[in-house]
């Protein structure tokens, strides 16, 4: 198989058939022309997006089914994606958000104990389209240079992508600044949660005594999140993005939090600000992560802006600024808090040392905070947890 073979210019529709090596039968177009051939993988397709990368060795099934990647096509800096096959455990919401996939090898054969299903296979029933035998290197540092590109993966069943076509429509989509996406991959009705975190030989547990009861606005909300707040005492009442700040309070509840989510902050800020600022005049302590933690800053009067790259992996070190700890962290955000923005009395909290990004931040005589990072995702594996024994411990002080 061709490995990241490359047109640099935008590909003319009568050359298509020349261009195409003999051995690809599919292709990833972005909006400025490239095309990187190489071999399809999951459901037959087109999928369209950002493309962005993720550095993490271990999570791939987790990664496609965060709601987090929304709107987005990831491609996969390690090469041994497939390795421990797939299960029905290791997702975070039921339908997968990201748009598409690219990697570097061949689907790695699974060999896992846990392992249920070939992840080629996992990728097809879930409708999944990617493309393997991309340079992902090379591809990388495309986007490090040049900023996140929209793109096409074009697998058809024909085994003859339509470049033109791709780059067409590569090129029209309007990206992901100024779209609100949390709508789409939130859910559509209130309901309770009470599975607990995952534990060796028993799997997953059920929250049986909850001593606080906890309101999660789903922008987006990874289960383990969920699992994480329950897992501390809380029985967790899961509410739509688009609740009121009246629709929130009105199941009393002892906290509050935000969850992570895809899209501009601004965007979805048209009704998540006024819904929590209402929240914070009423006392209630509040938690925000990730797309969480933007809104904050919003309701705040602070702004965001989009990331060149965004951060997303899980080997991102972050500085906590009050004990000049330093965790390893999981990430993935396009956009971030502009800490320049923040009023008075805000406080940053947390910095990235990759780049010094606004990670975290906390109201003086208020109990509200929030971190940019996924401290459920645990990559440390234990450096953020504190954060959800903090949140327990603002509503203990209200009891």
């Amino acid at each position: 198989m061709t490995d990241g073979s490359i047109a640099h210019a935008p590909v003319h529709p009568a050359a298509e058939a020349a261009a195409q090596p003999s051995d690809c039968d599919a292709a990833l177009v972005l909006g400025d022309g490239s095309v990187w051939w190489g071999k399809g993988i999951g459901a037959h397709g087109t999928a369209l997006g950002e493309v962005c990368f993720n550095t993490s060795m271990t999570g791939y099934q987790e990664i496609m089914t965060d709601p987090s990647y929304a709107g987005q096509i990831v491609t996969f800096t390690f090469p041994h994606i497939g390795n421990v096959g797939a299960n029905r455990e290791d997702i975070e919401t039921v339908t997968p958000a990201a748009r598409g996939l690219v990697i570097r090898a061949d689907i790695t054969q699974p060999a896992n104990y846990r392992a249920l299903q070939h992840f080629d296979a996992w990728l097809k029933s879930y409708g999944l389209t990617g493309v393997a035998g991309v340079d992902t290197r090379r591809l990388a540092r495309r986007i490090r240079d040049g900023g996140a590109p929209n793109g096409a993966v074009a697998y058809p069943a024909a085994g003859r992508p339509a470049v033109a076509d791709a780059l067409a429509k590569a090129r029209a989509w309007p990206g992901l600044e100024g779209m609100d996406l949390a709508k789409e991959v939130s859910c559509r009705q209130t309901y309770a949660w009470d599975e607990t975190v995952w534990a060796h030989g028993a799997g997953y547990g059920t929250q049986e005594a909850p001593r606080f009861h906890v309101v999660a606005v789903d922008y987006g909300a990874k289960r383990n999140i969920l699992r994480m707040l329950a897992s501390h005492g809380c029985r967790v009442t899961v509410v739509p993005a688009e609740a009121s700040g009246a629709d929130i309070l009105r199941h009393r509840p002892d906290g509050v939090f935000l969850s992570n989510g895809p899209g501009d902050p601004a965007a979805t800020g048209v009704y998540a600000v006024p819904a929590i600022r209402e929240v914070m005049a009423s006392g209630k302590p509040l938690f925000g992560i990730c797309l969480g933690h933007q809104l904050l800053a919003l309701a705040l009067g602070g702004r965001t802006t989009k990331m060149p790259i965004g951060h997303r992996g899980a080997n991102h070190p972050v500085k906590d600024l009050a004990t000049g700890k330093v965790e390893i962290t999981s990430q993935n955000h396009g956009f971030v808090v502009i800490p320049e923005s923040l009023p008075t009395g805000i406080v940053t909290t947390h910095v990235s040392l990759f780049d010094g990004s606004n990670e975290g931040l906390r109201v003086e005589g208020k109990p509200v905070f929030s971190v940019q990072h996924h401290p459920e995702a645990s990559p440390g594996p234990r450096d953020s947890n504190y954060l959800f024994r903090r949140f327990v411990a603002m509503m203990e002080a209200r009891k």
